[in-house]
């Protein structure tokens, strides 16, 4: 979620407003920012992105848990991404990290599977 705030405000801020002085023919230096593009890429994207990983491996139900999670995401983001690292040492204690606008960011897996389930109440379902 911030991730997605810091790319609204630069794009608000920043790139749409330089814009806007570039067509009025204000005089302005233009300020360079980071794009957050391949962040949001990586927690969010449709394909291969950790989300995705972690909603694919939620439908395929009990056989799967935090350890499958963790492997599927290692095996599809240390290759396709600079931002994600996860050291020999995190890995071994399913845990990894990404490198947002803001810093460097820790995550441990433990929980993500049970917390991430959407089971429906069976009361619900009747």
């Amino acid at each position: 979620c911030n991730e997605s705030l810091q790319q609204q405000f630069n794009r608000f801020v920043f790139k749409l407003e330089q814009q806007e002085y570039k067509l009025e023919g204000i005089k302005w230096d233009m300020i360079e920012f980071e794009d957050n593009q391949d962040i949001l890429d990586l927690i969010e994207g449709r394909r291969g992105g950790i989300l995705a990983i972690l909603d694919e491996q939620c439908k395929l139900g009990m056989r799967c848990n935090d350890k499958t999670f963790v492997s599927a995401v290692y095996n599809k983001c240390m290759a396709t991404s600079e931002r994600f690292d996860a050291t020999r040492n995190q890995k071994g204690q399913g845990k990894f990290s990404i490198q947002h606008y803001a810093g460097n960011v820790e995550y441990d897996t433990a929980g993500f599977m049970e917390k991430n389930r959407d089971e429906i109440p069976m009361e619900t379902s009747e």
